[in-house]
Formats: C-alpha cells, sequence, structure tokens
C-alpha cells in the first residue's frame, strides 16, 4: 500500500526558512511524479512544486519560483521542499503527493491538478508570521 509521510512544518517568521521532507512506501513503480501541495483555510488545494522522480522538468508555482527548491534523494525516496524568503502567504497546510508520472503534466495545464493524484499525505501546517 502506497504511503507517504510528510514532517518538516512549523512556524516562522517572514523571511526565514522552512524544509519540508516527503518519506515515500509500497509504491511498486520507480518512476511517478511526487509533488508538493498547499491548502490555506477557504482556499483551493494548489501545486506548489513536483517533479518526475526520473528527472527531467520541474515544476514550480509562480508564487514561489526562485525561493523554494524541489529536490529527491532517490535511495531514501524522499522528497523535498526547501522553502526560502517565505511570506505569511505562503502559510497553509502541505501535502505531499505521488501519482504515475503522466499527472506531473496537470501542473502545467490544469487549474485543479490536485484532481489527479490519489496518494497523498497526512499534511504539515506551515505557519509565517509578519
Amino acid at each position: 500500500q502506497p504511503q507517504l509521510m510528510e514532517s518538516g512544518g512549523g512556524s516562522v517568521q517572514a523571511g526565514g526558512s522552512l524544509r519540508l521532507s516527503c518519506v515515500a512506501s509500497g509504491f511498486a513503480d520507480s518512476n511517478y511524479c511526487m509533488g508538493w501541495f498547499r491548502q490555506a483555510p477557504g482556499k483551493e488545494r494548489e501545486g506548489v512544486a513536483a517533479m518526475y522522480t526520473y528527472g527531467g522538468n520541474i515544476y514550480y508555482a509562480d508564487s514561489v519560483k526562485g525561493r523554494f527548491t524541489i529536490s529527491q534523494e532517490s535511495a531514501n525516496k524522499t522528497l523535498y521542499l526547501q522553502m526560502n524568503s517565505l511570506k505569511p502567504e505562503d502559510s497553509a497546510m502541505y501535502y505531499c503527493a505521488a501519482e504515475g508520472a503522466w499527472a506531473c503534466h496537470a501542473l502545467w495545464v490544469e487549474s485543479t491538478p490536485a484532481r489527479n493524484f490519489r496518494h497523498w499525505g497526512q499534511g504539515t501546517q506551515v505557519t509565517v508570521s509578519f
């Protein structure tokens, strides 16, 4: 049974940094799409960053380009999201998600890409204060 487990959320002041981690287990295929989404109260779940486990194009939401970096450590099946220069508007519950490789494409072309992902972590809260 595929599972995703996030860690690393917390509370920081604006301008600070956090690193989120997501450990994947139980995936039969080694090639798939993994990404980070976030959801603030009253808002849609939005894609933040995503990548193919075998490399290639990386997606970033315009709002985080230049501040967030997604990366993976294949040996440990761990996905990371390094978040720098955090802003109060980055405050949200952050979720790790995984799906077949085809799902990454949705982040570039769909307004609600989250609906394409079947596997989700439990979420980790990020709060950025002024």
